[in-house]
């Protein structure tokens, strides 16, 4: 493949594909393969644009998740995702937070943090959470985030995990199993031109001193990553 374009937006093409590829008559192979082209020229090559501008601001490398879903352990057989996601720094060893942008029908959605947690590093974001300075501090950091217009989310237990007290003043936060901070906007004008990237750098940046505390006090894992379905 020749360079990649600048980054200009995603077309109003995009959103009309995800908007079929939604209807189950049309989440089939054949009719992806007949819209394909559609999907490269207006999703895939620009996302990849996106993540080649991300590298040159010093984001780091990212990639485009392939459009086909896992469906050996699921009841919805659906062959295709009905969005198109790309990442940076996921599962690369490094323990840097992920930065991930999403694009599907409705919108667009851009987020930074820890997308999954492996047990040692489970542990350690406990421990963190639980020590009084460091789990103040992340608190506080969720706070602001809140505060300044992001979703703050991740899987959480529906109880305290062991060892811990229900009645602990970060509970909420010991019960997480995953952390992120994001924001997702409904379809746009902006969304077809360059200020696309800019605002998805805005919330990479903004969720920054919450990736960093993660990276300082969770960091890489230090055992293989347990393989799951879905």
């Amino acid at each position: 493949m020749g360079d990649l374009p600048s980054f200009a937006g995603f077309s109003p093409d995009a959103f009309t594909f995800y908007a079929q590829l939604g209807d189950d008559d049309n989440n089939h192979k054949t009719w992806f393969d007949e819209h394909r082209q559609v999907y490269e020229q207006a999703i895939r090559v620009p996302m990849e644009a996106l993540l080649a501008r991300a590298a040159a601001d010093r984001f780091g490398d990212g990639k485009v998740f392939r459009p086909n879903r896992d469906v050996r352990f699921s009841r919805d057989k659906r062959p295709y995702k009905t969005h198109c996601g790309a990442v940076i720094a996921f599962r690369d060893g490094s323990g840097r937070a992920s930065r991930y942008v999403q694009l599907d029908a409705a919108g667009m959605m851009a987020a930074a943090g820890y997308w999954e947690l492996s047990r040692d590093q489970l542990e350690r974001f406990r421990r963190a959470v639980d020590d009084p300075d460091t789990g103040e501090e992340l608190a506080a950091l969720v706070t602001a985030a809140r505060t300044g217009g992001l979703e703050v989310l991740g899987s959480e237990l529906k109880r305290a995990p062991r060892g811990y007290p229900t009645d602990h003043p970060r509970i909420a936060l010991l019960r997480h199993t995953r952390l992120a901070a994001s924001r997702a906007w409904p379809r746009a004008d902006w969304m077809h031109t360059a200020e696309a990237y800019d605002r998805i750098e805005a919330v990479w940046r903004e969720a920054a001193p919450l990736a960093d505390w993660l990276e300082t006090h969770v960091g890489a894992a230090l055992e293989p990553r347990r393989p799951r379905g879905g």
